[in-house]
């Protein structure tokens, strides 16, 4: 019989908002689950909010004693009832509250002013998505839908061709693939035009202010205000404060937020300073690497990725979202992830494998068999490419994991920041029919959990001569035992 379990699990919410966390884990993921939890108790020790509850096993027996103390981070503890607990049910016991956390989190951000800007550049106020994604393609640097756009693409290219210009409709793909090189020869300078920021050795640093709205001011703030007037404080505040002085406080914020009833209570004001160069610099050294351009973009959206041919024309663009919602050796273990990919080149072998295909499809298939393309058979075909595709890029981004891990040491920090970034997948793997699905969908990326169980179980990378090899047998092996 295993003792006690412990472990941090961070939060960014500020310490006002610890007690409606409770309330939410409590009433709104714990009592509707009442297969699974059991004895749940909630009290105040010290001033500390203490909840606690029971695991049950599938039988309903019980299985874990839970408790979650409300510090900064919050503490949880698991304790083992009767007989021999896996591995498995305790990472699960952990989970449930890493996804409670998340989920509440993710609600509070709806409610948080979050301000952004970069020393000695213009202020850029924060873009908004209306359906942000929790996930929202982390990772997305392989380029696998870049090039899926294009196979699309070049299909109405050829319809065009056969009935505009018959004659040239032979050498339609191959026009058509060498434009894509030049895409992803040059993907480093597009993604930069974009950025908002760039980060240099004289401007290495990213500020991040955030305030979180009261609770109570917030649900009566939210009822009278639209988002059009939360984005008009907004620019008041940059405008106003930021852009003429480069710092705040609840003074000066306060005389905007007093126009529309708010209250600034310092407590729920918090800021950061992150020396994006210096953390890229770290992970550019460890993999023996010059560092690439860098770049951030001011949404919320939690996303990094790493583009380019090789790692010496690279670059690595970063959101603002990523830097609210990881810590910094999170934040470098993610880092990791992209430069696996820069080493790895994915971006080109992917390149090569679609394009491969798009002429195979044409100049073999097509000929030889063109009723398949004009007929059903071909969206068939076309699905069944895809899948192939899609799950032979599950490779690369597991070896990007595996590489991580080695370079920079620290797996079970990056399996920390997926279970973060990747918690409503997470909550909805635990279904097996949902697994299989994930594994043979159009993503990129293996399933959270496997990621997640991988990295946690990977003691040490000694003895891994040939990480994309090893990769590949995992992501196999992965698969045949979700089905």
């Amino acid at each position: 019989m295993l003792g006690v379990v412990s472990y941090k699990v961070a939060t960014e919410l500020p310490a006002s908002y610890i007690e409606k966390l409770f309330t939410f884990i409590h009433t709104q993921y714990l009592l509707p689950q009442k297969q699974r939890f059991a004895n749940i108790h909630r009290e105040t020790v010290d001033g500390i909010e203490v909840l606690s509850y029971v695991v049950l096993d599938e039988q309903g027996a019980p299985l874990l004693k839970v408790e979650v103390r409300g510090t900064a981070p919050l503490e949880l503890s698991l304790t083992p009832i009767a007989g021999t607990v896996s591995a498995v049910a305790l990472e699960e016991a952990k989970q449930d509250i890493v996804i409670a956390v998340q989920i509440f989190e993710e609600h509070a951000r709806k409610s948080t002013l979050y301000f952004a800007w970069s020393e000695g550049e213009k202020i850029v106020p924060e873009r908004l998505e209306r359906q942000e994604k929790t996930f929202s393609r982390l990772f997305l640097e392989t380029q696998i839908l870049f090039f899926i756009v294009f196979i699309a693409f070049g299909m109405i290219i050829f319809l065009l061709l056969s009935a505009l210009y018959p004659e040239a409709f032979w050498i339609a793909p191959l026009i058509l693939i060498a434009v894509q090189f030049v895409f992803v020869f040059y993907s480093s300078n597009f993604i930069a035009r974009i950025a908002d920021w760039h980060i240099t050795t004289a401007n290495p640093s990213i500020y991040i202010l955030k305030y979180n709205l009261p609770l109570k001011a917030d649900e009566e703030f939210r009822q009278r205000l639209p988002l059009s007037q939360i984005l008009a404080i907004k620019k008041e505040i940059y405008d106003e404060i930021l852009a003429k002085r480069g710092e705040i406080d609840c003074e000066a914020a306060q005389r905007v937020f007093s126009k529309y009833g708010i209250a600034c209570q310092p407590e729920n004001l918090s800021a950061k300073k992150v020396n994006i160069y210096a953390l890229v610099k770290n992970v550019a050294d460890k993999f023996g690497f010059p560092t690439p351009k860098i770049v951030v973009s001011n949404t919320m959206i939690p996303n990094a990725a790493a583009a380019g041919p090789s790692p010496r024309r690279g670059i690595v663009l970063i959101t603002t979202g990523l830097l609210v919602q990881l810590e910094e050796d999170e934040i470098i273990s993610v880092l990791g992830h992209e430069f696996g990919h820069l080493k790895g080149r994915d971006p080109l072998i992917l390149y090569g494998l679609t394009s491969t295909e798009f002429l195979f499809r044409f100049y073999v298939l097509f000929p030889l068999f063109p009723f398949i393309f004009s007929s059903f058979l071909f969206f068939i075909y076309f699905w069944a490419v895809m899948t192939v595709i899609f799950f032979i890029a599950k490779f690369f981004e597991a070896r990007a994991d595996l590489l991580s891990a080695i370079k920079m040491g620290q797996p079970e920090v990056l399996a920390g920041a997926l279970e973060k970034i990747g918690f409503q997948r997470l909550m909805y793997e635990r279904t097996p029919s949902f697994r299989v699905q994930e594994w043979l969908g159009l993503d990129p990326h293996p399933p959270i959990y496997f990621r997640i169980n991988r990295l946690e179980k990977l003691k040490s990378t000694d003895k891994i001569k040939r990480p994309l090899l090893q990769s590949i047998k995992d992501v196999v092996s992965g698969f045949r035992e979700s089905l």
